[in-house]
């Protein structure tokens, strides 16, 4: 049986407009930009905050700072990644004591990428306050974890993926929801028993 293709529920036009939905509605609850940052969660996160100063700069004709947050060191499930974990580098190149932090992330999940980002803000200083953007909240929280700035709510299921492709990182923009491989195979595998049963 083929695999079922992927659903498309963003291009790039949908997401744009969605990213400047957001910038303007970061403005609209920050009149004052003058201690606001954003700062992106590697990997996707850190084009989504680029284009977002981008949006930010084009309205409000001011430069926002923008860092790059790696989490790897924070990841609750470090220990089953092991050694085969990637650090990439961190740079928030500017003091984030008493500033207003924009959390950029391309997808909310569980939350735990979340937490990790905020232990690793943590490490770095003591912000204001610090408030979440994400493209796609596919929902499925496991830590009391949500966005305030949101680009599309999709719903899914656990059975499938959310992908996020950037064209700074894969080329072109598009995000996709795609059944998960397992999900797949242990439905053959149900089938299989079954038939086993039936003998």
């Amino acid at each position: 049986m083929p695999a079922p293709q992927p659903l498309c529920v963003m291009d790039a036009d949908k997401i744009d407009r969605a990213l400047t939905r957001i910038a303007h509605e970061i403005l609209e609850r920050h009149r004052d930009v003058e201690d606001l940052v954003l700062v992106g969660i590697r990997t996707r996160g850190v084009p989504l905050a680029n284009r977002m100063q981008d949006k930010i700069r084009s309205i409000e004709n001011r430069d926002i700072p923008v860092g790059i947050l790696d989490i790897t060191l924070y990841r609750d499930d470090l220990t089953t990644v092991g050694p085969h974990a990637v650090l990439k580098e961190t740079k928030i190149h500017f003091p984030i004591d008493d500033k207003k932090i924009i959390l950029v992330d391309d997808v909310l999940f569980t939350g735990r990428t979340i937490r990790a980002a905020l232990d690793g803000l943590m490490d770095f200083g003591r912000p204001r306050l610090i408030q979440l953007a994400v493209l796609v909240d596919r929902g499925h929280r496991e830590l009391p974890i949500r966005a305030d700035f949101v680009g599309k709510n999709v719903s899914t299921s656990l059975k499938e993926m959310v992908q996020v492709l950037l064209r700074e990182e894969d080329g072109k923009d598009e995000v996709l929801i795609i059944q998960k491989p397992e999900a797949r195979t242990s439905g053959k595998s149900r089938d299989r028993s079954a038939a086993r049963a039936a003998r």
